[in-house]
């Protein structure tokens, strides 16, 4: 299964988690519209979201991503049924961060690894 990783820089870690479930528990519910998008590259379908302080998981119709908050890191781990899901949760939780990091200019840099 293919996977990525990548350490967030931040202060606001727990901040940033929290958000992240926040926002993909939205997704989730069953009044959500899922936006469309050019080439049928719609945004992956979230299935279940934990979230505790520190720790969060967002299942997906493709693979998941885990998020551990941790002392001026935000972790992030994301694995995938194929390369193409992958990129799909990668620019999804890239974007979000980005937009929701804006003032504090997150950035992302992931690490790939084989599955």
């Amino acid at each position: 299964m293919p996977t990525a990783e990548a350490d967030v820089r931040t202060e606001h870690a727990a901040r940033y988690l929290r958000r992240l479930c926040g926002h993909a528990g939205k997704m989730s519910t069953a009044g959500h519209r899922r936006p469309s998008h050019a080439h049928g590259d719609a945004p992956p379908e979230v299935r279940r979201v934990t979230c505790t302080g520190t720790e969060g998981t967002v299942s997906l119709d493709c693979g998941q991503w885990t998020m551990r908050a941790l002392p001026g890191l935000l972790a992030l781990r994301a694995e995938a049924a194929d390369e193409d899901s992958l990129r799909r949760i990668r620019d999804l939780l890239t974007a979000r961060l980005q937009k929701f990091g804006r003032r504090e200019h997150l950035t992302v840099d992931w690490q790939d690894h084989g599955g």
